[in-house]
């Protein structure tokens, strides 16, 4: 009894608390317009704080695998005070901005907390929960993990309702005093998940006879294609699902159902978060985790192309069917989204074993850095240069631009599944 309590208390809600807590990363289209007419800026020069975040989350993660290899509770406190550092910080950035309109102080300032100082949260508290879960759950690595993702996954879900309310609820200068009282919220939840989080008793990281038995000689211990495979389809996956889910709430406006896009949005977060627990639980059942990844691309091909060929957000408006196969699209790309992510350390520890994967899966996680550079850009360089602006349903949109978005995605998902077949080798578990 005692070793299925402290599964759930020390490995499960510690990372479901740091989770849950930095996964509201992706609230961002909730107030970003609120910032940028708060502090005068346009809304696309204020986008480059959430690009940031990203890029930073996936470089700290890079940089800092190996201190959460070494000590799980000094990196989750790290996380812990940047994370928490980084809300405030935006806060009061944005407070500033409010009193000087139009300041560029206010802006870097917004780029550093949020971007910077909040992205070093994001990466290490990304990783610290991780291994200990796998280490708790050996015999079902896939649903340990994709129950610790899927906390940020569902972040969203849970904060989206939460942030909206007190944007209106706080009155004049919402935006900041949400920023700051959160960032006190998190700080108790993040730090509550760093006390409780510990490794099963009894374990014993690897010894390593030198230097050079690091990271470079556990990814040398198996073909190195394999890993370069791993990398690219991850950074695929990211790349095409951030392109489609920021634009999600257009192509749902195209379709006709402006007046759901919160509804949908939650229902798409909470598929992005089943991804992560589905996808990754399923694979507990495979001999070869990578099997997962090619469903997943798969599925997102042919979801892609059904839209494309019926023309579905150009011509969904009224028609039920093609709504049904836009919706289908959006959700399954959300969940395969989420179950790349949940499905990366489980398939790294396959290939390279448990003893540098905090390390590894560190390094494999700068693709979601460069991704979050790529992803949504790409989308709007394709819908802004690329198809028409038309009214639609009393919105300025581009169907046509949307279209196109799908099929340069549909040839990248295309050549992730060609690296998934022929580059990442195959490893019984």
């Amino acid at each position: 009894m005692k070793n299925i309590q402290n599964k759930w208390i020390r490995g499960a809600i510690p990372a479901l608390l740091l989770h849950c807590s930095i996964g509201t990363v992706y609230c961002w289209s909730i107030f970003s317009q609120e910032i940028a007419d708060y502090i005068g800026f346009s809304k696309s020069a204020v986008e480059w704080a959430f690009s940031f975040a990203i890029f930073f989350l996936g470089m700290s993660a890079a940089f800092l695998g190996r201190l959460v290899e070494r000590n799980i509770h000094k990196s989750s406190l790290i996380a812990t005070i940047t994370f928490a550092l980084g809300m405030a910080g935006t806060g009061l950035f944005i407070w500033y901005g409010g009193i000087h309109q139009h300041s560029v102080l206010a802006l870097v300032g917004i780029y550093i907390s949020y971007g910077f100082i909040m992205g070093i949260g994001l990466g290490t508290g990304y990783l610290s929960p991780v291994k200990t879960l796998m280490l708790w759950f050996q015999d079902k690595k896939g649903l340990a993990t994709g129950l610790a993702v899927a906390g940020f996954g569902a972040a969203k879900a849970i904060a989206s309702p939460i942030m909206t309310r007190m944007l209106t609820g706080l009155g004049k200068g919402g935006v900041y005093k949400m920023f700051l009282i959160l960032a006190a919220v998190y700080f108790v939840m993040m730090f509550i998940g760093h006390l409780i989080l510990a490794k099963p008793e009894g374990w014993v990281e690897p010894q390593k006879k030198s230097k050079e038995e690091g990271i470079i000689a556990t990814l040398k211990s198996a073909p190195i294609a394999s890993y370069i495979g791993i990398w690219l389809m991850f950074y695929i996956n990211i790349t095409c699902g951030l392109a489609i889910i920021s634009q999600e709430k257009m192509i749902v406006k195209c379709v006709g159902l402006g007046a759901f896009a919160g509804i949908i949005s939650t229902i798409s977060a909470l598929f992005n978060a089943g991804g992560r627990i589905g996808f990754s639980a399923w694979a507990d059942g495979m001999k070869d985790r990578n099997t997962i990844y090619k469903m997943i691309f798969a599925l997102s091909i042919i979801f892609t192309v059904i839209v494309l060929y019926t023309k579905g957000i150009e011509k969904g408006a009224g028609n039920v069917i093609l709504i049904a196969f836009v919706l289908a699209l959006i959700f399954i790309v959300n969940a395969g989204y989420g179950g790349g992510f949940s499905n990366v350390p489980t398939l790294l520890s396959d290939h390279y074993g448990m003893g540098n994967i905090s390390a590894i899966h560190g390094i494999t996680l700068s693709a979601w850095a460069f991704a979050g550079l790529t992803g949504n850009q790409m989308a709007s360089y394709i819908v802004n240069h690329t198809g028409r602006f038309v009214e639609v349903h009393g919105v300025n949109a581009n169907p046509t631009g949307y279209q196109h978005v799908l099929i340069v995605t549909t040839i990248l998902y295309a050549v992730a599944l060609l690296l998934s077949v022929f580059l990442v080798k195959k490893t019984e578990k």
